[in-house]
Formats: structure tokens, C-alpha cells, sequence
């Protein structure tokens, strides 16, 4: 018997087309170990286990996707969301019941949970604020270099309780922190937007980074991970910043990295924060080798430039991680559009190329697309849509939730072959679950194998449609 499996592998392997339908009579339905989980576009199947279209491997000639679980690549920190403050406003100005339940269904555990796993927050206001703040803001023309005024208090009114709650849901929850600006009289022009930090106040400005992550310690919030500037090279954004690889090395190398190491503080410092058309920044910012010591990686959003540069920037420090930490879906939405671009790039894309995490822009927001800054962004829809207590599911919370509730942090990427019209990527979960996350990136029905050592399967799986498939 074991001698007919090898042979039925083999013949599957060798026999990898890109046929929609099988050249055989599939088997009538017989009981497998293996879940499969499918969203379809026309959302008919969200996230929803299926008892059909899913069968013991047969000799056929559909595609294969072969999984290598001995050939293993990065570890995953989680899948989650941006909590923006106007996210955390539009939550915690639900009633008490609605609030509970919803952030339970994101961040727990139950069956229907999708155990959104990782957040990035912003240290001081992002354009998703109603307002802009920094924790040290001063009049025109006044200084503070010893930090005296310094008060994460502007977050104390929704952003920390919402994280508070979502931490006893989840106390093993990332954490990533990024600024947008530094307070304005750090910088050139003194105004919110744009601007260049002034090189008298770096290290006033790494001692800003300290005390925030001392403050929110304090509030029992731990910060994995900061970036050192969202967006670098953006300076439109209400509030912004630029900085270049040269600065970003300078400020890291002789100024923040030092402070933290001063500190005890164990948060890992991540560069770059934005997107792969421009890999040089990354990759100057990593050659300095007085910042290098200091950086566990390189931050990317997908705006601009191929997800497959990531690994670019990768293959430059091999010891260095990667890390996906931002994309929007523009109000609103499309969802048969969105499930296949973010499945394609970033779910599969980004930890295909060696992205430990992967976040969606904006957990929340209300009708509006709000709150937001003047001169913030007026289209991102949230992943949730709150109106009042009423919550609108869209396009992001089914892309997190299809991974997250699958593929828990410490999860291992390992190795499955690529194939155009069927995107895939693959997982060791710490349970020693196999998990095959599939997109079907064409407008038919794909029959295809998937070899996994423990049961291999022939499956169906509709136009547009993603499966995750688990052993």
C-alpha cells in the first residue's frame, strides 16, 4: 500500500497543469482529517467550513501544490489590524456589551472568533486621529529637551482602555508602535506635516521613545516592536515626517538604539516602514553598521513597488526580519477585488517572501470613513465598520480572520511550490498542524491537488474564491 501512495504522489507531482476541471470523476465525498475553510467573493462562504469539494488524492493530472514540512522559513508574530485612535474611538464609544463581544470576536479564540493575533498603534496621532497630538506639545516658539511636559495623556481617553480589553482577551497580543511626527518644535518647519527632525534634538527625541515605551509599559501595555517613521518619504500626510537612510541610520545608531540599551528597553527597533519601490533605503540603513546592531529589521507597505522585493532587502541581511505592516482598502470596497489582490500580494505574497507578519490599514471606523485628521486620509475603510452598536463586516476582516484563525503566532512558514493561477503558502502551526492557505486567481473553477506527506487531497475550489485547508 505504501509503495501505490509513492506512486500516486509521483504521478500527481509530474502531472502539474492549470486545467479548471479534472480529467476524471472525482471520488464520491469520503471522510478526510483535513478542514477546509472557504471565502468566496460573492460571500456566500465566509470563513466557513465546507463538507464537500475536498477529497482523498486520486491519480489525476490537475495541478499540485507539493508542502515541504522539513524546509522551514521564518516565524510568524501574527496577522492582525492597525487600532488607529479613531478606531479606538469608534469602539469605545460602543455600550459596554457590544464592545465586549465585538473585540471578543476579533481577538479571541472561540469557533467564531478570528483571532487577530498582532496591532500596530501610533505613538502620538496618525491621520486616522480626529485630531493631531503629539505627547509633548508646546506653544509656538517654546522647547522642552528634558521631556518635562512629556504624557501619553491624550491616549488615555480611548486607545488604552480599548487595548487594555483587547490585552486581558489576549494577553500574548503584538504590539508594533510608529510615529507619524515628532511634537513640532523638533522639527524644520515646526508644522505637523512634513518637516525633518532637527538633528540638536535627536537624542532629545530617542528619549521620547523611552518614555513612551515606559508610559505604556505602565498601563500594563507592552510594545513589541517600533517603527522609527511611518512613511519616510511621505511628507502629505496630516500629521508626517521625512526622514532619509542617512538620518534614520544616524538617529538609530548614535541616539535611539543607545537610549533603549540605557534603558533596559527590549523593544526591537525596525526601520524603513515603507513601501519596496525603493529597497536602497533599507538596505543603507542596514549597511551602517553602528545602526545594524541595534535593528531587528525592515518595515514595508505595498503602495509602490512588487512584493517580491521584499526578499531583496533579505537576501542583502539575511539576519535581519521583515516585517508587513500596512495596506488600505479604499472605500467602499470591492470585495471579490480586494479578498484577490490581498490574498495574492500580502497574505500569500508578503510571508512568501519572509514577512513574519502581515497587517491591514484601520481596524474601524464609522460611515464616514472617520475620524480622521484635516488633511488625513477620507476613503480607508475600516475592517469593521461601526455605526452606534451596529458593526459592518468588510473585505479586511475577512482577509485577517481567513489567516489569523489558523496560523497562531510561532507559527513556521515552510516551503510549497508556486503556481500562478493557484497563489498558496504554508505553515507548522506550534500544534504540529499543517495549514495551506489557496487563492484561486482566475474567474473559473479550479480542481487541483494538495501534497501534504500525512493525506494528500484533490480539491475544488471556486472563481476568486480562498481556501485554508488544515491537517
Amino acid at each position: 500500500m505504501k509503495f501505490l501512495i509513492v506512486i500516486l504522489f509521483i504521478a500527481a507531482a509530474q502531472s502539474c497543469n492549470d486545467d479548471e476541471t479534472p480529467n476524471y470523476a472525482p471520488p464520491e465525498q469520503a471522510d478526510v482529517a483535513v478542514n477546509f475553510y472557504l471565502t468566496t467573493p460573492d460571500q456566500s462562504s465566509l470563513i466557513a467550513l465546507q463538507d464537500t469539494n475536498i477529497f482523498p488524492l486520486a491519480s489525476n493530472n490537475n495541478s499540485t501544490i507539493a508542502v515541504n514540512e522539513n524546509q522551514q522559513s521564518q516565524v510568524i508574530d501574527g496577522f492582525g489590524f492597525s487600532l488607529t485612535g479613531g478606531s479606538a474611538q469608534v469602539i469605545n464609544n460602543m455600550a459596554s456589551a457590544q464592545r465586549s463581544s465585538l473585540l471578543n470576536e476579533l481577538f479571541g479564540n472561540g469557533q467564531d472568533d478570528i483571532a487577530a493575533s498582532y496591532l500596530r498603534i501610533s505613538i502620538g496621532a496618525s491621520d486616522l486621529d480626529a485630531t493631531v497630538f503629539s505627547y509633548n506639545d508646546l506653544p509656538s516658539g517654546q522647547t522642552d529637551p528634558n521631556l518635562d511636559n512629556f504624557s501619553i495623556g491624550p491616549d488615555m481617553a480611548n486607545l488604552i482602555p480599548v487595548l487594555t480589553e483587547i490585552i486581558a482577551i489576549n494577553p500574548d497580543l503584538k504590539i508594533l508602535g510608529s510615529p507619524w511626527s515628532a511634537p513640532t518644535w523638533m522639527k524644520t518647519n515646526g508644522a505637523t506635516i512634513g518637516g525633518e527632525l532637527k538633528p540638536e534634538f535627536y537624542s532629545v527625541y530617542a528619549d521620547y521613545f523611552v518614555k513612551y515605551v515606559q508610559a505604556m509599559q505602565a498601563q500594563g501595555i507592552t510594545i513589541d516592536a517600533i517603527t522609527v517613521q511611518n512613511e519616510p518619504e511621505n511628507p502629505f500626510n496630516n500629521p508626517s515626517m521625512v526622514m532619509t537612510a542617512g538620518q534614520q541610520a544616524n538617529f538609530i545608531g548614535n541616539h535611539l538604539g543607545p537610549a533603549f540599551t540605557a534603558a533596559s528597553i527590549t523593544t526591537k527597533i525596525i526601520a524603513f516602514d515603507h513601501n519596496p519601490d525603493n529597497t536602497n533605503f533599507p538596505i543603507a540603513v542596514l549597511n551602517d553598521d553602528t545602526a545594524n546592531a541595534f535593528i531587528d529589521g525592515s518595515a514595508f507597505h505595498l503602495y509602490a513597488g512588487q512584493i517580491n522585493n521584499l526578499s531583496l532587502v533579505k537576501n542583502a541581511h539575511p539576519d535581519k526580519n521583515i516585517y508587513f505592516t500596512e495596506q488600505w482598502i479604499q472605500a467602499p470596497g470591492n470585495f471579490e477585488e480586494d479578498i484577490r489582490w490581498h490574498f495574492r500580494e500580502l497574505i500569500i505574497g508578503a510571508t512568501r517572501n519572509w514577512s513574519k507578519n502581515v497587517l491591514e490599514w484601520n481596524l474601524a471606523a464609522n460611515p464616514n470613513n472617520g475620524p480622521f485628521t484635516d488633511g488625513g486620509c477620507t476613503q480607508c475603510l475600516g475592517a469593521v465598520t461601526i455605526d452606534g452598536n451596529n458593526v459592518t463586516r468588510n473585505s479586511a476582516y475577512y482577509i485577517i480572520g481567513q489567516a489569523a484563525k489558523f496560523v497562531p503566532v510561532n507559527s513556521i512558514r515552510i516551503e510549497s511550490n508556486y503556481i500562478t493561477d493557484l497563489p498558496n503558502v504554508a505553515f507548522l502551526t506550534p500544534n504540529d498542524e499543517i495549514v495551506v492557505i489557496v487563492l484561486n486567481n482566475t474567474d473559473t473553477q479550479k480542481t487541483f491537488n494538495i501534497n501534504v506527506q500525512s493525506e494528500p487531497i484533490t480539491t475544488i475550489l471556486p472563481a476568486g474564491s480562498v481556501g485554508t485547508y488544515v491537517w
